[in-house]
């Protein structure tokens, strides 16, 4: 049965090219995962916060390195696309931005993101999410960003208003942590907004 509408991303649109190197603009870059950033990610993820609002745990920095295999991997699948946040002089780990649950038929996905405990109140994941945004709706033509968090996380929503995406409602026990089920804020931001 053939549809009536077009695709809004074709198949192919994130895997014929490589993955790239997203500049901030201000002292970040978002780049690709590596095999070496895996004993930074393990230390990141003994952090008791990451602890608190993943559902996640890396018991070892092999651990660590199956996840970066895992989001390698999932770019040439168009799955999710997950970019490394470091320091645009050292190449430190200053966290994690990415697309998860993409959708390229309906140019759809969700922005979700993490800080390293050390470079926390320096506003990496509003200038990497920020990027992202630009990216991912003005040079790849996603139509619509989604962004959910904890409602008690109050953090997070503080990000995703900085970074424009619009407060659209409360999911209700929508997430699940290790302490129980939670009450989630549904953030979008549009092409065009």
């Amino acid at each position: 049965m053939p549809f009536l509408i077009k695709p809004v991303l074709s198949p192919g649109t994130l895997a014929r090219v490589p993955q790239p190197v997203i500049p901030t603009g201000d002292g970040l870059l978002l780049r690709p995962w590596r095999a070496e950033d895996a004993p930074a990610l393990h230390e990141i993820f003994q952090d008791p916060l990451i602890h608190r609002w993943h559902t996640r745990a890396a018991h070892s920095e092999e651990e660590a390195g199956g996840w970066i295999d895992e989001w390698v991997a999932a770019w040439t699948e168009e799955r999710t696309a997950q970019w490394a946040v470091a320091d645009a002089a050292t190449d430190r780990l200053m966290g994690r931005v990415g697309l998860n649950g993409i959708a390229l038929d309906d140019g759809v996905t969700e922005v979700a993101y993490w800080t390293a405990p050390a470079a926390r109140g320096q506003g990496v994941a509003a200038r990497a999410t920020t990027a992202l945004a630009r990216w991912a709706l003005d040079e790849t033509g996603f139509h619509r960003l989604e962004l959910t968090h904890a409602v008690a996380n109050t953090a997070s929503c503080r990000v995703a208003t900085k970074t424009g995406f619009a407060l659209e409602g409360t999911k209700r026990s929508a997430g699940l942590h290790t302490d129980g089920w939670h009450d989630m804020h549904l953030h979008a931001r549009v092409r065009g907004d």
